[in-house]
């Protein structure tokens, strides 16, 4: 099963929220398809933005007619600054293992901004079996994603 329609099939049973995601890079999943898909069901989407490098990250809406420009690392980011809170964050994975634990690209935004967010949403790893490492030797600071989705299937690591 395609990437998109398993995470399609997780959030069309839910009701609507405000879901974020990352702009693909390099290889990654693309899940833009997937975001109009849920934003013709009442669903919102916004994107992370660096604002100050080493720190939380913001979350900004986008819809896929937004103008984009260039943000931190060049990667796209909507130009009008709407901000929201997202309620369920789709985290792009490197590698991660089973116990939830995930690498990116390196910087720590991630683990900055989910310990910043109060409630803290939920977090969906989204890559490719490929990535997937017996341990990535997690630090103190990391967090644990709450599921993870490959193209092998959804993964859920709630306690």
């Amino acid at each position: 099963m395609h990437i998109e329609d398993i995470l399609f099939r997780h959030f069309s049973t839910q009701p609507p929220q405000t879901l974020a995601f990352c702009w693909p890079m390099r290889r990654e999943f693309d899940p833009r398809p997937l975001m109009e898909r849920l934003l013709a069901l009442g669903w919102q989407a916004c994107m992370p933005v660096v604002i100050v490098p080493d720190t939380p990250m913001d979350f900004h809406r986008w819809h896929p007619e937004a103008a984009m420009k260039p943000g931190h690392y060049d990667i796209p980011v909507p130009v009008e600054a709407i901000e929201l809170l997202p309620d369920q964050v789709l985290v792009p994975l490197v590698a991660f293992d089973a116990q939830g634990y995930r690498l990116g690209y390196g910087g720590g935004y991630f683990d900055r901004t989910l310990a910043a967010l109060a409630p803290p949403p939920a977090t969906i790893g989204v890559g490719f079996e490929v990535g997937r490492v017996d341990s990535i030797a997690p630090e103190a600071h990391d967090i644990p994603l709450d599921h993870i989705v490959t193209e092998a299937g959804f993964f859920s690591h709630r306690n």
